[in-house]
């Protein structure tokens, strides 16, 4: 049995926890897929490729409105594609060279399960134990169980991005984030997208107020089902083989049926977390309903020596969060006298769809429910000067606040630049600025496009 000071399962966050301060210990990193994780490969960093494309084509199909009349000439999915895992791949395989040559670090590119305390099985028989080990072996998107499904070669966003051919059509089952990420990208490159969704609205988790919104405008630019299961899949024969038939079942009253035919099937049904298959049980590491790692405020499990982190253990399924926790892990590794917490408070995300989505803190459903005093403001960017240079009439900013204190609880943002625009908020909540001396309290350019949260604050005091 090969011994080491340190294991750390999965080559993603988990990879960046070894550095020079580690040079002293005996260190492995397994990795079973592509080297540096889920972000990296089919993640965070080719969605938002795939997103940035999807925008340019978009604004050329909408610019007639502003007096330029764009229009887009032709769609080469094959240089697109190429052009952004032209970029990744060769990250992904610089990194795990990197590591390789490391005079301290071995990499073993396969399955392992834990057999034993701290003991861990690879594929080929081979038995590790270490000191120390750090699980960080993410999630795997869920195929729902769902007849003909399994067998008809259908797609996830591991999957879908690196396909041969912009489909014609595309059915997408789901109606969370990656959904909406998805149905964007694709139907702005040209491809018809049916989006089937089990609830009575999409992006169901975010903001009443959003969710409500994004609903509205997903009608008027995809071919929506809510409230509608998808009740089989199957392949079709004679001219039309290779296609596929999704059979959909309304969830009202009448249950009408439909058959839709395709060329490909995205499941964007969520993900789950990897720990079952490692067997964390055998170690004595224990597990959430849901699956997640059991872990404290320090990363740490129930066994000593073990740390989890990332989606594996976290219920934020965000690499910024996966980051954040291996620094933690990192230090407390390098200082166990002395560890340190993470911190989960304001945990922003973002939803790279059209129009963008941004979110931090509680809803407005979580503070009705959990009976928190509250005030709330809501500006359009129809409101603001830059919104009227972008013949925004969709997007806004809703801000919740402590009706004592002023202190924010949560802020939600729907249209252009969400992602950015949503930062001052963060840092506010973070350290603890109030609504009133964070609108008052320093200048807002103008006209740019934070100042809708600068009225939004202002509707506050």
């Amino acid at each position: 049995m090969r011994h080491h000071d340190l294991i750390v399962i999965g080559s993603g966050s988990g990879n960046t926890i070894v550095d020079d301060r580690f040079a002293g210990l005996d260190v492995a990193i397994i990795e079973e897929g592509t080297f540096g994780g889920t972000c990296l490969n089919v993640g965070c960093i080719p969605t938002k490729m795939f997103v940035h494309t999807a925008d340019l084509a978009a604004a050329a199909r909408g610019s007639s409105r502003f007096g330029v009349d764009a229009r887009v000439d032709a769609v080469r999915w094959p240089d697109i594609r190429d052009r952004i895992f032209g970029r990744i791949d060769p990250i992904s395989a610089a990194g795990e060279v990197y590591r390789r040559a490391s005079p301290n670090v071995t990499v073993y590119p396969e399955r392992a399960r834990f057999c034993g305390l701290r003991r861990l099985e690879l594929a080929d028989g081979t038995e590790l134990s270490a000191d120390r080990i750090v699980i960080a072996a993410g999630s795997r998107a869920v195929i729902p169980d769902i007849p003909g499904l399994s067998d008809s070669a259908v797609h996830t966003s591991d999957t879908v991005m690196r396909i041969d051919e912009l489909p014609a059509s595309m059915v997408i089952l789901g109606g969370g984030v990656i959904a909406a990420e998805m149905a964007h990208v694709f139907a702005s490159l040209g491809t018809a997208v049916t989006v089937v969704a089990r609830g009575p609205r999409l992006l169901m988790a975010e903001d009443v107020d959003v969710s409500t919104r994004f609903t509205d405008v997903a009608l008027r630019q995809w071919d929506v089902r809510l409230a509608t299961r998808i009740e089989r899949v199957r392949r079709t024969r004679g001219r039309a083989a290779g296609r596929l038939v999704v059979s959909l079942v309304s969830s009202d009253r009448d249950a009408q049926r439909e058959d839709l035919e395709t060329d490909v099937v995205l499941v964007a049904a969520g993900r789950v977390p990897n720990a079952d298959r490692l067997d964390v049980g055998a170690t004595g590491v224990t597990t959430h309903a849901d699956g997640r790692i059991v872990v404290d405020a320090f990363q740490r499990t129930v066994i000593e020596g073990i740390w989890a982190l990332g989606d594996v253990s976290s219920e934020h399924q965000l690499k910024h969060v996966a980051n954040h926790e291996a620094r933690v892990v990192q230090h407390n590794l390098l200082d166990e006298q002395h560890p340190t917490r993470s911190d989960h408070r304001f945990v922003p995300h973002a939803i790279f769809t059209s129009p963008q989505i941004a979110s931090v803190g509680a809803t407005e459903n979580y503070l009705i429910a959990s009976g928190t005093p509250y005030l709330s403001a809501i500006e359009g960017y129809d409101a603001i000067a830059y919104g009227w240079a972008m013949e925004d009439t969709t997007g806004f900013a809703k801000v919740l606040a402590d009706p004592r204190t002023g202190q924010l609880l949560g802020a939600h943002i729907m249209g252009p630049q969400a992602p950015s625009v949503i930062q001052p908020v963060i840092q506010a909540m973070h350290f603890g600025l109030p609504a009133h001396e964070m609108a008052r309290g320093q200048y807002w350019i103008h006209p740019a496009m934070p100042e809708i949260v600068e009225n939004a604050l202002l509707k506050l005091t």
